[in-house]
């Protein structure tokens, strides 16, 4: 009898840590994230803050726990970065404008060497945005970034230098939001 109930203790919690969400700013942040061939643990999430206004919750997911903002930027393994939109104050417009000036910060302003893929990436937020949305920007070996909204695929670029400053965007030394940053740093 007692090894049964230790065994359905075992069981539960099993199923407990396997299903074990994080909630950010009302966001139940996923545990695990499965996409384009690649299993990714969540490395840390946080919130995108504008003047006291909650924007949206990114996450961050790799293939193994790092707390290293630089080798997660230099890094060629699979990488993906999950933004819930949480405000509807974010349009495609205020969304792309951030893009750019992430870019920038990203780059120390040397946006030319990169600016057809950053032409190409912003493209895939013309669409509306609105408050619900999801956005997953994944980094694949060997096939580029990859981005999906709502679960739909936008299309994908390649090229190791563009995946470089774009998870610079929210881990350089200059971050879209610092408070973010550490918490997709697990920090």
């Amino acid at each position: 009898m007692k090894s049964k109930i230790i065994t359905l203790l075992m069981v539960i919690a099993t199923t407990l840590t396997v299903n074990a969400q994080e909630t950010v700013s009302g966001v139940k942040v996923d545990a695990k994230l499965s996409l384009e061939g690649q299993s990714l643990v969540l490395n840390g999430a946080g919130t995108r803050e504008k003047m006291w206004i909650d924007l949206y919750v990114g996450s961050l997911y790799l293939p193994k726990k790092s707390a290293s903002a630089k080798d997660i930027i230099d890094s060629k393994d699979a990488g993906a970065i999950k933004l819930n939109i949480i405000s509807g104050m974010i349009t495609s417009e205020k969304m792309i404008t951030a893009i750019n000036e992430g870019f920038e910060n990203s780059t120390g302003k040397k946006t030319a060497p990169l600016k057809a893929k950053i032409d190409k990436f912003k493209g895939f937020f013309k669409e509306e945005i609105k408050k619900g949305d999801v956005f997953i920007i994944m980094n694949v070996p060997d096939e580029g970034v990859v981005v999906y909204k709502n679960g739909s695929k936008k299309g994908s670029i390649d090229g190791y230098d563009f995946k470089r400053a774009l998870f610079g965007i929210w881990l350089g030394d200059k971050p879209a939001d610092d408070d973010l940053k550490a918490g997709m740093l697990g920090k």
